[in-house]
């Protein structure tokens, strides 16, 4: 068999702290996106766009009955934003896994990675232009600015591996987490003064929105200049080679194929998926019914929900930090658990928050900072010790689809009792469900045996 020649990447030589540095700069740059774009603005406005194009006569406070239709099919105003979004999460669970194949046969995967962040940068810049009743052109590019968002996340996790030792996973994790989240508090809060003091600057409330859109994509593409020249010396691909007919596309699907038909070969990697998957429901739920929860259960109005986002970030900076110092003691198994614990605290705290008691919800936003990105930070650094060597990428591209795949099940659980119940407190309450399942099955993880079957070098505490 005549294989396609590769340069062989050597991880011992790339795990710098340089490079360490560099690679956290990746969450910082999209963190402008997820936060500014995904969480507050795009959905509330491209309402807007869809509603002056159903209704373009009418009058404030009156409310929009009139349908749209997209591709033939009936769709009411307010359900293109989340049906859009719904779309685009499924589109990328299922192109991640390819971008997964393919980046692990990338001799340069920082070019990789700068190419889909520059494309999905570009679309979210591009932002800009929507105006009118224009949602259609809103509707693409949240498409594709997401798609490029986890396709370029999946090449981004599996450098963890090639830059940071297992004993330095943790910690390398936790701070380029919470760097995310500093990144995007300090854009939002920006974005948000904007919005408030427009008249000042002589442009209207939709001009601003519009610019804050903008910045969320200069801000993604501006800084991810930092990693891809700071890793611009990781070349080559730790995969296996391939038939030279193949090429990197042919070998790649290839090893998509492969890689389904291993994964039975690592049952401790499917096991922490699986617990992935149920606790990570829990909190993707909580994260997008709280601002819900807050203005329709407690009463709470739109700037004091503004204040609870920006306290959950800027926490959020700290707790993913003492989660790794943490993580390094005790291990991140341990602190993962400890965390799903805190979660479900926290929850059960929600509960029983008083209507209009906003000093109580605001206690309740900082232990939700506190627990959020540390624990989501260590799932990232505990899934790359279980990843087999040559894989990493097309096995982060699971760890992206399942995230992506399978994270309307808490929020249509939440949605579901929300309806037989008609109150938020007991639909809160059920996000409980999945952080009970995602830690008892996360305390059968066996780590050490994991790691062993994958071939990895065992870290110190894991």
């Amino acid at each position: 068999m005549t294989t396609t020649p590769v340069l062989r990447a050597d991880p011992s030589a790339e795990r710098t702290r340089a490079h360490q540095r560099a690679f956290g700069w990746y969450d910082w740059a999209n963190s402008a996106y997820v936060t500014t774009t995904g969480t507050v603005l795009i959905a509330p406005y491209l309402t807007s766009l869809a509603r002056a194009d159903a209704c373009p006569d009418l009058a404030d406070g009156e409310q929009c009955r009139t349908m749209l239709s997209v591709l033939g099919v009936p769709v009411a105003v307010g359900s293109v934003a989340p049906y859009t979004i719904t779309v685009a999460t499924l589109v990328s669970a299922i192109a991640l896994l390819f971008v997964g194949a393919i980046a692990d046969r990338h001799p340069r995967p920082t070019w990789l990675l700068g190419g889909l962040a520059w494309v999905g940068a570009t679309a979210a810049g591009a932002m800009f232009f929507l105006d009118g009743s224009n949602w259609e052109l809103g509707v693409g590019l949240i498409i594709v600015a997401n798609l490029c968002l986890g396709a370029s996340t999946v090449v981004y996790d599996a450098l963890l591996v090639r830059v940071a030792a297992p004993d330095d996973r943790d910690k390398v994790s936790s701070r380029a987490w919470a760097l995310g989240y500093l990144g995007g508090g300090i854009l939002l809060a920006l974005n948000l003064v904007l919005m408030q003091v427009h008249e000042t600057f002589g442009i209207s409330y939709t001009m601003a929105v519009r610019i804050n859109l903008l910045s969320a994509g200069l801000w993604w593409a501006l800084f991810t200049l930092i990693p891809v020249i700071g890793l611009r010396r990781l070349r080559g691909t730790t995969a296996a080679p391939v038939e030279r007919s193949a090429g990197i596309v042919g070998g790649s699907v290839a090893q998509l194929r492969t890689t389904f038909g291993e994964l039975r070969r690592y049952p401790h990697t499917l096991l922490f998926l699986l617990a992935y998957l149920f606790f990570n429901d829990g909190i993707q739920t909580v994260i997008s019914s709280a601002s819900l929860y807050g203005s329709e259960a407690l009463g709470f109005d739109t700037s004091q929900l503004i204040i609870t986002i920006l306290l959950v970030q800027f926490v959020a900076f700290g707790g993913a930090l003492a989660f790794g110092v943490i993580a390094g003691r005790i291990g991140a198994k341990r602190t993962v658990l400890g965390g799903i614990v805190m979660w479900t605290l926290v929850v059960t705290f929600a509960y029983f928050v008083p209507a209009g008691a906003f000093g109580i919800w605001l206690v309740c936003a900082v232990f939700i900072g506190t627990v959020m990105g540390g624990t989501q930070a260590l799932s990232r650094s505990l899934y790359s010790q279980l990843v087999p060597a040559g894989k990493e990428s097309s096995f982060f591209s699971f760890y992206q689809a399942m995230e992506r795949g399978t994270s309307w099940f808490g929020t249509l659980a939440f949605g579901l009792t929300y309806q037989l119940t008609g109150s938020y407190r007991p639909a809160i309450l059920v996000t409980l469900a999945f952080f009970v399942a995602g830690g008892l099955i996360l305390t059968r993880v066996n780590m050490r045996r994991g790691i062993e079957m994958a071939g990895n070098e065992q870290p110190r505490v894991v």
